[in-house]
């Protein structure tokens, strides 16, 4: 791909580049470890731990219905807020249950940003927030 293509595509997806996408991956490492800590503190079972934490990654089934299909469901499943509100309401008033879980699903979410894989736009699986995956994407720019 072309230095100006490149840049074209950016602009298009708005995809981050350089210290912002090195903060952004960062903030998914720190997702990561601290809700693994806090479920390990929570005594959550390391057993469910390790079944549901690829869980969300089942939205990538969403893409065999198209791109524009895939890109909804698979953000829908790796964004904050569902687990978010989980993650309150199981420290408020919910079943332990809703807590274990929204934390494994944070976590997930956190390891999938520190690996670079961001949220999905309709133009296919490989452009992301966070930049571009797989084939076509310029490692040199990372």
């Amino acid at each position: 791909m072309t230095e100006s293509k490149s840049q074209e595509m950016t602009e298009a997806t708005g995809a981050v580049s350089g210290g912002v996408r090195t903060l952004l991956r960062l903030e998914g490492l720190t997702l990561l470890a601290g809700m693994t800590l806090l479920y390990g503190l929570w005594g959550g079972p390391w057993w469910l731990y390790a079944v549901l934490f690829l869980a969300p990654d089942l939205s990538f089934l969403g893409y065999l219905a198209g791109p524009r299909v895939g890109a909804i469901v698979y953000n829908a499943a790796h964004s904050y807020i569902v687990p978010l509100a989980m993650l309150t309401a199981g420290f408020g008033f919910a079943p332990p249950l809703l807590l274990s879980v929204a934390m494994i699903w944070l976590a997930h979410i956190g390891f999938d940003r520190s690996l670079g894989y961001g949220l999905k736009y309709q133009a296919g699986f490989g452009f992301t927030h966070l930049g571009r995956i797989g084939r076509g994407a310029d490692v040199s720019k990372v």
